[in-house]
């Protein structure tokens, strides 16, 4: 089996861009090993288009469409009537221009396999694609995610959530295997009852990029990395700036905080003074998790796997992380991690900038955990594996 259609809700570049991230890398391992992939992904951002040079190599065939807005109407349609749940015809579904382009792609070429990526964009397509051996990967559970949220006191949260329940009643169902990249995410979709069989493969990391350095690190810093156009990073932020910091600061002065990562709000950048840096976009976070002392990611809300606490842990920098944080991630608390509540951030964060001995445990530990189970290479192995299972000897 060497020839795949990936459709997909985005293009695999920037990829800062979490979602963007496992179909780069995934489709980097795959093309290395010999397989022959088309890609049709949907678009938003006007600096996608010209953006493919970053990947044109992993694929044989790359046609970037335009994301069509969805209405409420639309998705309360599907909702209410099961017949119209899986579009039947290009003008029934969210995206005419993507219908055609499969449809298309499915005439010219032969596939052995349909892998889609995303769930409400692309979960629609299965009629076009039943005649194949087909897998979904919808990334988490979006109700997981909005569950958390709703946990926080977000209304629109609240509000959404059964409708996100419903449809992950059944997007999934007809495909052969859908795959989620964390347990939690898993077991949300198995309470659904969402498909019958849900496979759980992780993110991997660079290990050559993202490995320890011995070039000092600074014995009072704080780091916190996060795309800062996502919510819950900018929820996580306030968290150290507003409840963490100040309390370590009353017991360790020279304690400082940086916040790295792309897009940080008005709010966020005025927070810039002698002990909190806010440093926007980074070609490279690698020389920040190299330099800090304490990686603290204090996440209350999110679903899926965490990249960002996956990179620390290649780098050996001691992590403080509260439990949805290391959702999916096989963590040890004490040993490769230090796993608490927010309500103790600023006590076991003060406990780790004061404890050198125990900073060098999670570093060696947290390192020896990732080489073992979270290579990019390991998780193309396990989809190679699924895609064997799916297809016909």
């Amino acid at each position: 089996m060497k020839t795949i259609l990936l459709i997909s809700r985005c293009p695999p570049y920037p990829i800062h861009l979490g979602d963007r991230l496992i179909i780069w890398h995934l489709a980097r391992e795959l093309s290395r090993r010999g397989y022959s992939i088309d890609l049709l992904a949907l678009y938003e951002r006007e600096d996608d288009p010209g953006r493919q040079a970053e990947y044109a190599p992993f694929f044989r065939h790359i046609q970037l469409i335009p994301e069509t807005r969805r209405s409420p109407l639309s998705l309360l349609r599907r909702l209410a009537l099961p017949s119209a749940r899986f579009a039947n015809a290009a003008a029934a579904s969210f995206c005419p221009p993507l219908w055609r382009a499969i449809a298309e792609s499915l005439k010219r070429h032969e596939y052995d396999l349909v892998h889609c990526f995303g769930s409400v964009s692309v979960y629609e397509f299965h009629p076009l694609i039943a005649h194949l051996p087909n897998l979904i990967t919808p990334y988490e559970s979006h109700s997981l995610y909005l569950a958390s949220a709703a946990r926080r006191g977000q209304l629109g949260a609240r509000l959404r959530l059964p409708i996100a329940r419903r449809f992950e009643s059944f997007m999934f169902k007809p495909y052969d295997r859908s795959v989620v990249i964390a347990e939690a995410d898993r077991g949300a979709l198995l309470q659904l009852e969402a498909a019958e069989r849900i496979d759980v493969i992780p993110n991997g990391i660079e290990l050559k990029r993202f490995q320890p350095r011995h070039d000092g690190r600074d014995a009072h810093r704080l780091l916190f990395v996060g795309n800062f156009d996502y919510a819950p990073n900018q929820d996580a932020a306030r968290v150290l700036v507003d409840a963490v910091l100040p309390q370590v600061r009353a017991r360790i002065p020279e304690a400082t905080l940086q916040l790295v990562g792309y897009n940080p709000p008005a709010w966020m950048r005025a927070l810039a003074s002698d002990h909190i840096e806010v440093t926007g976009a980074v070609p490279d976070v690698a020389p920040y998790l190299a330099r800090a002392s304490v990686f603290v990611c204090p996440l209350r809300i999110g679903a899926g796997l965490k990249n960002k606490v996956l990179e620390a842990l290649a780098m050996g920098i001691p992590v403080l992380a509260t439990p949805l944080s290391v959702d999916g991630i096989n963590v040890v608390n004490g040993e490769s991690a230090i796993i608490a509540p927010v309500d103790q951030f600023a006590a076991e964060t003060a406990r780790l900038l004061g404890d050198e001995a125990l900073r060098n445990r999670l570093s060696l530990n947290g390192r020896a955990l990732v080489e073992a189970e979270y290579s990019w290479e390991k998780t193309a192995s396990s989809y190679e594996q699924l895609y064997r299972e799916i297809c016909p000897s």
